[in-house]
């Protein structure tokens, strides 16, 4: 399907058999020393060649590969990388090329703004996670420990290459973790868009192209208003604060099963339209179908008592906090999101009942 390039004030992003003209014509243009492709595991096996079929260049590259996984999205990973590129003679000319999903994208890129005080990179997104999110608006990090997204800087790459053909490779699951982050931007912004996704027995691949794109232009219509998430960019952590802190938990759990990001944030989505319906008066016919549509998608996960305490301590950790305030972005309906909510403990309690009493309806 043929997509439109999307201009942002500081790059472009291609879709398609646009990605590989516009990259060849970039590297054409410049004078790189050298070109680094980071790949993780999965992708060197299932991206790269094709990817590299594509590249037109007389520039020498090497292939860096990391383990695949959030586990490995630490300081660690990226001192491997640093101490890669540094024996392999990368210089400030150099270009890191990050082939793979969000782990990769964001690791990818804080290296590269790192690394010699910055070097250029672009971002190439294998997932459908690292397509609408990720790899779109400049942020980039790692991990410390399993609280997500503690250490990075806001950059953007050169230009961002979103190949949909790439989603061939990915496993179910993980085509539903990235739905997750579209049916937020729907949430937050645009309730007919909410509405497409949310049936998806309507839709083929022929309009996944689409919606991936119309997700990639709400995300960047955000980020362009707010590069530095003074303000409305807080929009698109709904569901993240409940969400990352559920995902960390399970990372480190002896109690829970790792969740993928996507599959967190669908119950941080939930939970947190409980809560806007409770504060900001979101309506309780739409509480009951974005659950509803929820659980039909994504696999129920119990939370018993023992888990509740943990999770809301992690609470302290997101980033949208601040003068020790933990702040939620709730929903007064869907398309309208209200920042900077605070929300007292006994009511996350209510939400995570809200949600154990969700899942056992939908099983009874």
């Amino acid at each position: 399907m043929s997509l439109n390039s999307i201009k942002t004030k500081s790059y472009t992003i291609h879709f398609n058999s646009e990605c590989y003209m516009a990259l060849n014509n970039f590297l054409n243009a410049e004078s790189f020393s050298k070109l680094f492709v980071l790949v993780d595991t999965n992708t060197h096996e299932h991206c790269l060649s094709k990817f590299m079929a594509q590249i037109e260049t007389t520039i020498p590259f090497e292939i860096i590969e990391i383990e695949s996984g959030e586990h490995y999205k630490t300081i660690d990973t990226c001192v491997g990388v640093w101490n890669a590129l540094s024996e392999l003679d990368a210089d400030r000319k150099s270009l890191m090329l990050n082939l793979g999903g969000g782990v990769v994208t964001d690791l990818g890129g804080f290296v590269a703004s790192t690394f010699k005080r910055g070097i250029a990179y672009i971002n190439i997104p294998t997932s459908l996670l690292a397509m609408v999110d990720a790899s779109v608006g400049g942020k980039t990090g790692v991990d410390l420990g399993t609280l997500k997204n503690q250490i990075g800087v806001i950059n953007s790459g050169e230009m961002v290459l979103i190949d949909t053909s790439f989603l061939e490779t990915l496993p179910q699951n993980h085509l539903r973790s990235g739905l997750a982050e579209m049916l937020k931007h729907g949430l937050i912004e645009d309730r007919s868009y909410f509405n497409t996704l949310s049936d998806l027995s309507q839709l083929t691949l022929h309009d996944l192209d689409r919606l991936i794109y119309d997700s990639v232009i709400i995300k960047n219509n955000i980020v362009t208003k707010d590069p530095h998430e003074d303000g409305i960019r807080k929009h698109l952590n709904f569901g993240h604060t409940l969400g990352h802190a559920i995902e960390s938990y399970c990372l480190d759990s002896d109690q829970q099963s790792e969740l993928l990001h996507g599959e967190a944030i669908a119950i941080g989505m939930i939970m947190e339209c409980y809560l806007s319906s409770k504060l900001v008066n979101f309506p309780q016919e739409d509480l009951e179908f974005v659950t509803n549509t929820f659980l039909s998608m994504y696999d129920a996960v119990a939370f018993t008592e023992k888990d509740h305490a943990p999770i809301i301590e992690l609470l302290k950790y997101d980033k949208k906090n601040s003068h020790g305030n933990i702040n939620f972005v709730l929903l007064e309906a869907i398309g309208q999101p209200t920042i900077d909510c605070l929300v007292p403990n006994d009511l996350i309690l209510e939400a995570f009942q809200y949600y154990n009493t969700a899942i056992l309806q939908k099983q009874s």
